[in-house]
């Protein structure tokens, strides 16, 4: 099943490259919901998915650098950059984790939930780095923004600056590398006292098997958004994603899940 979903998931790049909405927007779901970046308000139902597309998709060149595919269930998990290149010819290049949730409909699949881990800071700095072009192109981003997210869309957008920063980012890797390194007594002092860890995702464990699981364990690129830090990892087990959401407050984590193939 595995090939049959990332298939299905290789249909977004492919419609975001041709320019083609109604085949994009197809893609998911009637109720679906994108977070984008994860943080941000979420667009929900066709047709603010669709104004999504026309505010962030439509006016550029967007390409899919994609280092690696994680398939865990109907859950789809890409460890990729996102080449971006704006009216102005800016071209931005932000390293993101997105998660595809997928539903059977029928004969085919839809996307229930996409969830685009990125880094908004990260973006804007290239914006600002750019010089005159990429001012041009904020500028001309802030009247796309307002006349199909409207105010509340626009203020909903700016969320995506309100995550658990570099604080949670270490929180985050400290404890998994803890994991890594068999150091039980660590990852119980970051976790909450009604932490929920995950080990395939969806599958419950305790903190002693989770430990057993990660010993070995190594963290490659991560990054936060919202309240969630994602990471990539090595595990004896494979390559995966590992999904962490910091508890209100910043200094515990309330959920590990890591997604393997």
């Amino acid at each position: 099943m595995s090939a049959e979903l990332l298939a299905f998931v290789e249909g977004s790049p492919r419609a975001v490259a041709a320019h083609d909405r109604a085949a994009w927007v197809g893609l998911f779901a009637g109720d679906a919901r994108v977070e984008d970046p994860v943080g941000a308000r979420p667009h929900v139902g066709a047709a603010a998915i669709g104004r999504f597309y026309d505010t962030f998709i439509g006016p550029n060149d967007i390409a899919f650098r994609v280092e690696r595919d994680v398939v865990c269930g109907t859950t789809v998990y890409r460890d990729l950059d996102v080449e971006t290149t704006m009216s102005t010819g800016v071209r931005l290049r932000v390293p993101m984790h997105l998660r595809y949730d997928l539903e059977s409909v029928g004969d085919s699949w839809k996307i229930r939930a996409l969830h685009a881990h990125w880094e908004l800071p990260v973006m804007v700095g290239q914006l600002l780095a750019a010089g005159a072009r990429g001012l041009v192109a904020a500028l001309r981003l802030g009247p796309q923004l307002l006349g199909n997210q409207g105010i509340g869309g626009a203020l909903g957008f700016c969320r995506g600056f309100v995550r658990v920063g570099a604080g949670g980012k270490r929180l985050a890797t400290e404890m998994m590398q803890a994991a890594g390194r068999g150091d039980a007594a660590v990852v119980r002092t970051a976790l909450a006292s009604s932490a929920v860890v995950e080990w395939p995702a969806g599958a419950p464990l305790g903190v002693a098997e989770f430990v057993r699981r990660a010993r070995g364990l190594t963290v490659g690129k991560t990054l936060a958004a919202g309240r969630f830090v994602t990471l990539s990892v090595q595990t004896p087990g494979g390559r995966g994603i590992a999904e962490v959401q910091v508890a209100p407050g910043g200094r515990r984590i309330s959920a590990v899940r890591v997604f393997l193939a």
